[in-house]
C-alpha cells in the first residue's frame, strides 16, 4: 500500500527495482482475509468461540505449521554477504514513500516490519512476524494482536502496540485520501490493551475479508520518533523514517545512487519467516535516465543485476563479450503471477473521452499484432483482462454464476442487459501493416455515431473542439512504441500528440491526472478487496493516484462491495470476473502486452534456490551472492 508500483516499459517483466519483489508483505489494500485456525477457546463476555492462530488465510489452510523452520522456496544455508546492484529510473528527492510531495527513492517503502507478512508461494495467507499469535472470533468482528517482546525499531527501541495504534491513526489522519477511506471504512477503534495487545474493532457493515489486514498490514512506524523529530506523514524530506526491517540506509548522492545496509541487529533475522532470506551485505542502487542508458551501464558493470523490460533489448543487445565469456548469465526464469494490466490508461475525468464509443475507437487504433512482430520479436502475448494469466479472468459469455450477480445491476438499470449474453470484451485483433484499414473503419464509424465530424483539414471536431488525444510520457524507451500509434491515431482524424517530460514533471502531472492517456498499470490481486476501490472506486476516484483513468460508476461500486463481502472462494470467483467483464466493457483502457517468463541478466556471482516460488523472483530477498566467484571475476578484469 504504500506507493504506486514501477511501471512496466516495453516489457511484462517487472521493472528493475520493484519494491514487491523485496518485501512479500500483506498489505490491507489487497485484502488479505481470516480463515486458519489453530486453537479455539471461550474468550470475552459474549463467550464467543475465538480462534488463536501464528497465521490467517483467506479460504483454506495455512501452508506452515506454526513450528515451521523455514519458508520452502528459499535456502536456509545460504551465505551472508557481498553487494548486489540493480538500477533506478529518473531521480529521487525524498525518502518519505507516504506522501504525494516529491520522488521517493527506490526500496525506501521497504524500511518497515508489519505486524503480518505474506509468503511468495501461497494465496491470500499471512503469518505473523511483529505479532505471535493473533485472536478473532467466529463472527470476526474484532482481532487481537498478540505482539513479540523482542521486537525492536532499528535504533533499539521496541516495537509496542502504542506504535502500531500511532501508525494507524497517522494514516487514517495524514494519510493519502484513498487510504484514509478505505481504513474508515473498516474499522471502528483501534486499543492498546497493555503494551503488547492490540485489539482492533471492525464496523459492523465492513466487509469480513478486509478486515485483518486493514490494520496488520501497515509499516508500523515509532511513535516517539515522529513525535520527538515533529515530522508529519505528508512531507518530502531525505531523512527517512525510523525503521525495523533488514536494512537501513547507509549513503545517498541525490539522483545518483543510494546504498542499503543489512542492519547486523535486526531483530527478527532468525525469524522463520526470514531464514535464508535478506542475504546482501549491502544493496546497491545506481540511478539512469532511462532504461538504455542503464542497459549501457549494466554493460559496463555500473551495477550487476537486470530485470530486462525491453524485448528489442533482450532480442538483440545481449551479445556483449561478457555474455560470451560466461561473465554474466542470461536467463529466463518463470513468472506464475497475474499479468499487471499494463495499457494505455485513458483519462475519462477529460470531456472529450467521457462518450465510451470514443474510448473504443481509440483502441482500435492500436496494432499489437504489429507492433510484436515489428517491434517485440514475437515475445508477448496479448492483456484482455485485468486478471490476465489467472482463473479470475473472464472468458466468453457469462456463467451461470456470473448472470447471478450480475442480473441484479441489470434489472436497476445499472448495466445494459446485453452484458448478460455478450462475450467479455476482448482486444481487438489487427493485421500485419501498422494501420489495419478494417479497424480505422470501425474507429472512424463510432466516432462519427459519437458527433465527431470531419473537418477539411481531415481533424475532427465537436461542438467547435477538436478531438487531441495526448499521450505523456518520461522515457524515450516507449517512443518507437507511442509514435505508430500516434500515426494510426491521426489517420483517424484524431489531433493525436506525444510529449515527453522530465520524471519530476511527470509525477507531478500524473497524480494531479493532468494527462490524456499515460502507460499505467492496474496489478490486481488474487483475492482482491479494498484495494479495488482505489483503482475503481468513486469514492477515490478525485484523489487517488491508482485510480489513473477515473473509473466512476455505480455498478462497479456495487460489484466492489460483492466481492469484499464474498463468503467463500467459489463467490469471490465469479464476483471478480463479473467486475472484469464490466470494467472491460468501459473501454477505459487499451491493453497491452504480458509474458510469463522473467527476463533476467546478472554477473556469474548470484546464486538462487533451484525451484523459484509462483508469485516472486526474489532477486532483492532470497538471492545471494557467491563472493568467491565474484572474486575471480574481479581478479580476470571481468568486473
Amino acid at each position: 500500500m504504500t506507493q504506486r508500483p514501477a511501471r512496466r516499459r516495453d516489457g511484462a517483466t517487472r521493472a528493475a527495482v520493484h519494491e514487491g519483489a523485496w518485501r512479500i508483505a500483506a498489505t490491507w489494500a489487497a485484502g488479505l482475509l481470516i480463515g486458519a485456525a489453530a486453537v479455539s477457546a471461550a474468550f470475552g463476555e459474549s463467550h464467543e468461540e475465538v480462534t488463536v492462530s501464528h497465521g490467517i488465510s483467506t479460504f483454506g489452510d495455512l501452508k506452515y505449521p506454526a513450528d515451521f523452520p523455514h519458508l520452502d522456496y528459499v535456502n536456509p544455508d545460504a551465505p551472508k554477504g557481498g553487494e548486489a546492484s540493480f538500477w533506478g529510473a529518473g531521480t529521487f528527492d525524498s525518502f518519505n514513500p507516504y506522501t504525494r510531495k516529491g520522488r521517493s527513492g527506490s526500496l525506501i517503502s521497504s524500511f518497515y516490519d508489519s505486524l503480518l507478512s505474506g509468503t511468495a508461494d501461497e494465496i491470500g495467507a499471512s503469518y505473523c512476524l511483529i505479532c505471535t499469535t493473533v485472536e478473532y472470533p467466529e463472527s470476526r468482528d474484532w482481532i487481537v494482536y498478540n505482539l513479540r517482546d523482542d521486537a525492536t525499531f532499528t535504533d533499539g527501541s521496541p516495537i509496542t502496540a502504542e506504535d502500531v495504534k500511532f501508525t494507524y491513526d497517522i494514516f487514517v489522519e495524514e494519510g493519502l485520501p484513498s487510504f484514509r477511506a478505505v481504513l474508515g471504512a473498516i474499522v471502528e477503534s483501534v486499543e492498546v490493551e497493555n503494551p503488547y495487545r492490540l485489539k482492533v474493532t471492525f464496523k459492523p457493515e465492513s466487509p469480513k475479508r478486509d478486515r485483518v489486514g486493514s490494520v496488520g498490514g501497515l509499516p508500523v512506524f515509532s511513535k516517539a520518533w515522529f513525535e520527538t523529530n515533529g515530522y508529519g506523514l505528508d512531507e518530502s524530506r531525505l531523512v527517512p523514517n525510523l525503521g525495523s526491517a533488514p536494512y537501513v540506509l547507509d549513503s545517498f548522492d541525490v539522483n545518483q545512487r543510494i546504498v542499503y545496509r543489512r542492519n547486523e541487529d535486526y531483530w527478527a533475522k532468525d525469524h522463520p519467516l526470514n531464514v535464508g532470506r535478506w542475504n546482501y551485505e549491502t544493496i546497491r542502487v545506481e540511478y539512469f535516465g532511462d532504461s538504455l542508458a542503464a542497459f549501457e551501464g549494466f554493460k559496463a558493470g555500473a551495477y550487476t543485476l537486470r530485470v530486462e523490460n525491453s524485448s528489442k533489448t533482450w532480442a538483440e543487445g545481449y551479445n556483449f563479450p561478457a555474455i560470451a565469456s560466461g561473465s554474466v548469465i542470461k536467463a529466463e526464469l518463470p513468472d506464475g503471477s497475474i499479468a499487471t494490466g499494463q495499457s494505455y490508461a485513458i483519462n475519462m475525468r477529460r470531456p472529450q473521452f467521457s462518450d465510451p464509443r470514443v474510448r473504443e475507437a481509440i483502441g482500435l487504433m492500436f496494432n499489437f499484432e504489429w507492433s510484436n512482430q515489428a517491434l517485440f520479436y514475437g515475445l508477448y502475448a496479448r492483456i484482455n483482462s485485468l486478471w490476465e494469466n489467472s482463473e479470475l479472468a473472464a472468458e466468453g459469455v457469462p456463467s451461470p454464476e456470473e448472470v447471478a450477480v450480475l442480473q441484479p445491476l441489470v434489472d436497476e438499470g445499472l448495466l445494459d442487459a446485453a452484458i448478460l449474453t455478450e462475450p467479455a470484451v476482448m482486444a481487438p485483433t489487427s493485421g500485419e501493416r501498422q494501420l489495419d484499414r478494417r479497424n480505422l473503419r470501425r474507429a472512424s464509424a463510432l466516432l462519427d455515431e459519437a458527433g465527431w465530424d470531419v473537418g477539411d483539414d481531415g481533424l475532427r471536431r465537436k461542438d467547435g473542439k477538436t478531438l487531441v488525444v495526448e499521450i505523456l510520457e518520461d522515457s524515450p524507451t516507449f517512443d518507437r512504441v507511442h509514435n505508430p500509434f500516434i500515426q494510426n491515431l491521426r489517420a483517424a482524424g484524431i489531433d493525436a500528440r506525444y510529449e515527453r517530460i522530465d520524471p519530476s514533471q511527470y509525477t507531478n502531472r500524473t497524480r494531479s491526472h493532468d494527462f490524456d492517456m499515460v502507460v499505467d498499470q492496474f496489478p490486481m490481486g488474487y483475492e482482491p478487496g479494498a484495494g479495488l476501490q482505489q483503482y475503481f472506486g468513486s469514492a477515490t476516484a478525485a484523489e487517488s493516484v491508482f485510480n489513473s483513468a477515473g473509473v466512476q460508476d455505480p455498478a462497479v461500486d456495487r460489484l466492489i462491495e460483492v466481492i469484499r463481502n464474498a463468503n467463500d472462494r467459489d463467490e469471490m470467483i465469479a464476483s471478480v470476473k463479473s467486475l472484469d467483464r464490466v470494467l472491460r466493457a468501459m473501454r477505459f483502457w487499451v491493453p497491452q502486452w504480458f509474458n510469463d517468463q522473467h527476463w533476467v541478466a546478472y554477473f556469474d556471482f548470484y546464486r538462487y534456490p533451484e525451484t523459484l516460488p509462483p508469485y516472486a523472483l526474489g532477486q532483492l530477498d532470497f538471492w545471494w551472492i557467491d563472493v568467491d566467484r565474484k572474486a575471480e571475476l574481479e581478479a580476470s578484469g571481468a568486473l
